[in-house]
């Protein structure tokens, strides 16, 4: 069985909490690691601040060529990554590799974004008292960024916050999940390859009480967590004065309008809502479609759900695949048993074994179930119908939730008032909610969160604005 170090300020390290890393398909511990306790803490966010000033003279085009650096290692790596991913996780060998390439990509994005920090020149004389002034804002990193990342991407939620980190100039500790901590933590043999100063990441799996610490430090100056709304909420009160950033998932949704491709819609929608078997944070979990194309859109919903080829994930044609444990298998089917007793219908699925759903489709649903009021975090959807566009509209907002939306129409009218209307913090035309473009403003509104991931939006918040206030030049 191989063990396998933790990365603290640049050392791959032992400690005396071992954690088992078990692999969901056999349900055997395939690999063990480390537990990271205060002492470890503590020493990560000193070597943090010993290298504070460091990063930040740092020339951008040696960050930019640390992240391309990375970047080459990990297209060299894939397959090992994609693997572990696999391993650890659960999730179908080739939604692993889509994950890695993502990951590859979010490291080119940020050694871009590294090359084109923000800074603004302003004039001041909109006003008399700043005729003779102008300014000049520079933006300068916040200081000691603390990761939380789950386990359900645990290659590129983890490098959606490390990648940014570089780029800006600040060091990050990351906690990634305890489930999957090997991927994360095999990226850190890539980062301890370069020039980066020790100090400027570190990778700690920790238990919840160090973990803790890492939101409740006044040393920390941001946290930024990708989780469940309940954990999310709970260290915002716990994180004092710094900043925090939250991705806490939803319940996502998707309209199809009789002014759509009906097919192109049922593809989309069986993919996004059962690939990784639902568990992703904008998996579809929703539709809602006009009541005049309803009962064939069930069909063929039905029909290309059954298609789905299932069994172990390490298979290149396996599409759906085991949950990461049984509790949440047993906690959907819970769920999906309550929504039956409550006069909702299965039209397809509704049955486990062990830690493996069936991809699940319901209609008769209502706000008080949990299928469809909370996020299921599993391969189960609901299909309602509407009347008008408006309604869709309306239903869709009905949530709790509001972090990305899918529509599907051919109108203009449609797709502007969706863009218009719709309480989400992005509007997806054409295609599932599930799409991510790893450079764009990523986030959501209401429980789903505040602040946005995305290269560029990330490395915005890990900085902070600075104005110097200057004679006008044309004295000079």
């Amino acid at each position: 069985m191989e063990s396998i170090k933790i990365f603290l300020a640049g050392e791959m390290i032992e400690t005396a909490s071992t954690l088992k890393v078990y692999n969901p398909w056999s349900g055997e511990i395939f690999a063990t690691t480390f537990n990271a306790g205060e002492k470890e803490l503590n020493k990560a966010i000193q070597s943090a601040l010993s290298v504070k000033e460091k990063l930040r003279q740092m020339p951008v085009y040696q960050r930019s060529n640390i992240l391309l650096q990375i970047r080459d290692r990990l297209m060299e790596m894939k397959e090992i990554f994609a693997e572990t991913i696999c391993k650890e996780s659960g999730k179908p060998i080739i939604n692993s590799r889509i994950e890695v390439d993502r990951s590859i990509g979010i490291f080119t994005i940020a050694a871009e974004e590294a090359r084109r920090l923000p800074k603004e020149y302003i004039s001041l004389d909109w006003v008399p008292s700043g005729e003779d002034r102008e300014a000049i804002v520079k933006h300068f990193p916040i200081g000691i960024v603390g990761g939380i990342s789950p386990f359900n991407f645990p290659l590129n939620l983890a490098v959606h916050k490390i990648a940014p980190a570089i780029a800006a100039g600040v060091p990050i500790i990351l906690k990634p999940s305890s489930t999957t901590p090997l991927t994360t933590l095999l990226l850190a043999g890539l980062i301890s390859e370069t020039e980066l100063p020790k100090g400027a990441v570190s990778i700690l799996p920790m238990d919840r009480k160090t973990g803790n610490q890492l939101v409740t430090d006044e040393r920390i100056s941001m946290i930024s967590f990708t989780g469940s709304q309940g954990v999310g909420w709970k260290m915002k009160e716990q994180a004092g004065k710094k900043k925090v950033i939250l991705e806490l998932g939803g319940n996502a949704a998707v309209i199809v309008s009789e002014n759509s491709n009906m097919q192109e819609a049922v593809s989309k929608c069986v993919a996004s809502a059962f690939s990784y078997a639902g568990q992703t944070c904008i998996s579809t979990q929703r539709i809602f479609v006009q009541e005049n194309i309803f009962s064939l859109f069930v069909e063929r919903l039905k029909a290309q759900a059954e298609k789905l080829k299932s069994g172990d994930p390490s298979n290149d044609d396996t599409q759906i695949s085991v949950l990461i444990d049984e509790e949440n298998a047993v906690r959907i089917e819970d769920w999906v048993n309550e929504a039956r007793q409550g006069g909702a219908t299965i039209i397809t699925g509704g049955t486990r074994t062990g830690s493996f759903y069936r991809p699940t489709i319901l209609t008769g649903t209502n706000n008080s179930m949990k299928v469809r009021s909370e996020e299921v975090f599993g391969p189960v959807v609901i299909l309602e119908k509407y009347t008008t566009f408006q309604e869709a509209v309306d239903l869709v907002n009905e949530s709790k939730y509001g972090l990305q939306a899918g529509v599907f129409t051919n109108l203009y009218s449609e797709m502007n008032y969706a863009f218009n209307r719709l309480e989400v913090g992005g509007v997806i035309i054409n295609d599932s909610p599930s799409y991510r473009s790893d450079h764009m403003p990523y986030g959501g509104v209401k429980e789903s969160g505040f602040g946005r991931e995305g290269v560029k939006y990330a490395i915005q918040d890990m900085l902070e604005p600075r104005v110097m206030v200057i004679p006008s030049t044309r004295y000079y």
